[in-house]
């Protein structure tokens, strides 16, 4: 269940990539998915906490506010954003919907 003032963001964990990178859209579901590469590998969780602080670096937001949703064990994730107001919420969208390109 969604926290209060979480924004929710669906990404496609690649990893092993050669760096890490966050962008791009992954599949033609609505929404699409936020791809996130990391060069971890996936390993006892280590490729979800990666993609978690790509993530958190990328939204320009601190660590503590992005949270694992679902998807522990799989490619396909769902991360929350917690947001303190609604001008906050709307700068954290607006980041995600230029990550999507």
């Amino acid at each position: 269940m969604a926290e209060p003032g979480e924004v929710r963001i669906p990404v496609r964990v690649r990893p092993g990539a050669s760096r890490t990178a966050v962008g791009g859209a992954y599949g033609d579901g609505s929404p699409p998915r936020l791809v996130v590469a990391v060069a971890a590998r996936a390993v006892e969780g280590a490729a979800t906490e990666a993609a978690r602080r790509a993530l958190a670096q990328a939204l320009e937001v601190p660590l503590g506010r992005v949270r694992l949703v679902m998807g522990a064990t799989s490619r396909d994730k769902v991360f929350g954003v917690a947001s303190a107001d609604d001008r906050d919420r709307e700068q954290v969208a607006g980041r995600v919907r230029r990550l999507l390109g």
